[in-house]
């Protein structure tokens, strides 16, 4: 397996756990407040650019949904609403985040339709062909070997099965490239640190997205584990793409 440069970006540099164990630890403890801070850091944007790419799924009508990375389940229930699959399973390597992903789902009356539960997206439990489609939102680039995270996501797809990701890219050189810099490299943890989060998550969230092979090179990667039919779409003048391929 290829390794990627922000393969090696961790969030805790003095830890000395792997940036797997590292993640999870990260992400546990700014669960509480996550939801909160997305809003609010990207003033509201994230939810549309969810909107728009799940909808580029509904003419598949996929009914078995892995939504990787589940996190607080935000996607898993926007999928669940938007494309009415028979089930979505979420995976996720955060207890606390899931925790709050499932108290979401259970407000909402989708328990029945909605399964998060506790996995290494690089090992994944699930049979071979065990699956419609397959998504990710903002967690591909967090995977400690990107290669073999995305190749397990192909393996569980079934024949013809779709693949959904949605993770941040760099604006083109340019007046507005400037600013977005500023805002992620010192505006960003101001603010997560106002709303009592963890400044250390959000510059690692920052660097690792500004280290992840984007557009082009995403796609030459997916195809390379075995996908077809490779594409992006560069949403909000660059800043966050989406990308879609076939098994």
């Amino acid at each position: 397996m290829t390794e990627f440069s922000h393969d090696h970006i961790i969030p805790y540099k003095e830890s000395g756990k792997s940036k797997k164990e590292q993640v999870a630890e990260m992400f546990d403890r700014i669960a509480p407040r996550y939801d909160l801070t997305n809003r609010v850091l990207s003033g509201r944007t994230d939810v549309a650019w969810r909107k728009k790419a799940i909808g580029m799924l509904k003419k598949y009508q996929p009914q078995q949904i892995l939504d990787i990375a589940t996190g607080t389940g935000d996607m898993a229930l926007r999928a669940c609403r938007m494309l009415a699959p028979r089930h979505i399973t979420g995976v996720d390597i955060s207890a606390q985040m899931l925790e709050v992903g499932r108290q979401k789902i259970a407000k909402e009356g989708l328990s029945d339709r909605i399964t998060l539960e506790q996995g290494d997206s690089e090992n994944l439990r699930f049979p071979d062909h065990s699956f419609d489609a397959a998504m990710a939102a903002f967690g591909v680039r967090n995977f400690e070997h990107l290669e073999k995270g995305l190749s397990e996501m192909h393996r569980v797809l079934k024949p013809g099965g779709q693949l959904l990701i949605i993770e941040f890219s760099r604006p083109r050189p340019g007046i507005f490239k400037g600013l977005y810099q500023l805002y992620m490299n010192v505006v960003a943890p101001q603010i997560a640190g106002l709303l009592k989060q963890n400044k250390e998550a959000y510059q690692y969230l920052n660097q690792s997205a500004r280290a992840f092979p984007e557009r082009k090179d995403f796609t030459a990667i997916l195809e390379k584990v075995g996908f077809s039919k490779a594409r992006y779409t560069a949403l909000t003048l660059g800043i966050c793409c989406i990308y879609t391929a076939e098994k």
